[in-house]
């Protein structure tokens, strides 16, 4: 696999270890995006370090970047960014901050097959 460096984190986006994607977020994200920024948009998400989700789930954090996003490379860029200092205020601005978080993220990606 060849790796490139990630314009955020200034390192390797590919490891050979990318965390998966559940199914509706891919599709989330392969219908907000550009193919091109779809397929850059996954890589950094699947990249993230473990670390990175401060004991929160990979979905609600993972799609809180995408929906704050808003099918916009550069909010993606700036929101991996917010990542990086507070996880809390990505979940704010993905909507995913509240109590009614579940219903919120069934609303945006369609209902949960897991």
């Amino acid at each position: 696999m060849r790796s490139h460096v990630c314009p955020v984190h200034r390192r390797a986006v590919h490891d050979g270890r990318v965390a998966e994607l559940t199914p509706r977020l891919r599709r989330r994200i392969e219908d907000d995006f550009s193919p091109g920024s779809a397929e850059m948009v996954l890589s950094y998400l699947g990249a993230l370090a473990d670390s990175a989700y401060a004991g929160q789930g990979r979905e609600r954090l993972q799609a809180a970047v995408v929906l704050a996003s808003r099918g916009q490379w550069d909010r993606f860029k700036s929101t991996m960014q917010l990542l990086k200092l507070d996880w809390r205020d990505v979940l704010m601005a993905g909507g995913l901050g509240e109590d009614d978080w579940r219903a919120v993220l069934d609303a945006e990606l369609g209902a949960s097959t897991d």
